[in-house]
Formats: structure tokens, sequence, C-alpha cells
């Protein structure tokens, strides 16, 4: 896709740029990010993925490993890697946040052992299509 400036001149951005933009609109108008515990680092980035409070407990039983975890009285927020949104259409009830940008600061709830604060996207997407009955992308049948 080709970008004019004023001098009528263009520049080709690539679909990820444009993804990247994309998201960092939608990023821009949240006020504030999760706050990482002291001593971790995220080097894939961060994203996260809220539920409404009444899941938490469920999904938090259900993962072999976890992550950092916030909650508050109407959500609670996983850590996962960036893009971990990727190819998944998570289940209705779920917010995928873009950043870890969240309007109100929650409470950090779990803290792992370690220095990344990453719950495995993969099987928290799993446990979350679980709890909430959603068939996962990928096993729904395809009509032709």
């Amino acid at each position: 896709m080709a970008v004019s400036g004023a001098s009528g001149g263009g520049q080709v951005l690539s679909l990820d740029s444009l993804v990247r933009l994309r998201r960092g609109k939608r990023s821009a108008a949240a006020p504030r990010r999760l706050p990482l515990p002291d001593g971790m680092t995220a080097p894939l980035g961060c994203d996260a993925v809220a539920v409404p409070a009444r899941f938490g407990p469920l999904v938090l039983a259900r993962l072999p490993r976890v992550g950092c975890v916030y909650a508050d009285e109407a959500h609670w927020w996983w850590i996962v890697p960036a893009d971990s949104d990727y190819a998944l259409e998570w289940p209705t009830v779920v917010r995928y946040t873009t950043g870890a940008v969240v309007a109100e600061a929650p409470r950090l709830i779990h803290r792992p052992d370690g220095t990344v604060p990453y719950t495995p996207p993969i099987p928290l997407y799993l446990v979350l299509c679980r709890v909430t009955g959603t068939t996962p992308t990928w096993s729904r049948q395809i009509s032709a």
C-alpha cells in the first residue's frame, strides 16, 4: 500500500506495518499498561487477556503454568506474549488487549517464579474455550 505525502510522493507500507499502526491507535486510547513486578522482563512484549471475574478461579485452577495474573471486581487479566491473538478467535466473553493496557490498575494476585510474566497462550486459550463452552476455532466444522 502506498501512502501519499503532501508532495504527492508515496511510501510503501507492509501489512505488518499497517497492523502495528492499527494496534498502536487502539492501545493509545487506554490510560495505562499493567505494571510488571520488579525483576521481571518481557522479552516478547506484553498483551493481556481479560475475562469476567466469575471465570477467573475456574481458569486459574485448570492451567498447568501461570504467569502474572491481575484482578479487580469485574475482570481477571493474564499476561501473554505480544501477538498471542494471531490466528486465534478468543471466546466472545474474552477481551484481548494489545500492550496489556487497561483503564484501571487491578491488583497482582499471582506472580510466577522466574523472570518472565507470561501465561502460555495456547493452554490459556483452550481453558477459556472449555470454561466458556466455546469450540476452539480449529475444531469447528467448515461447510462447503
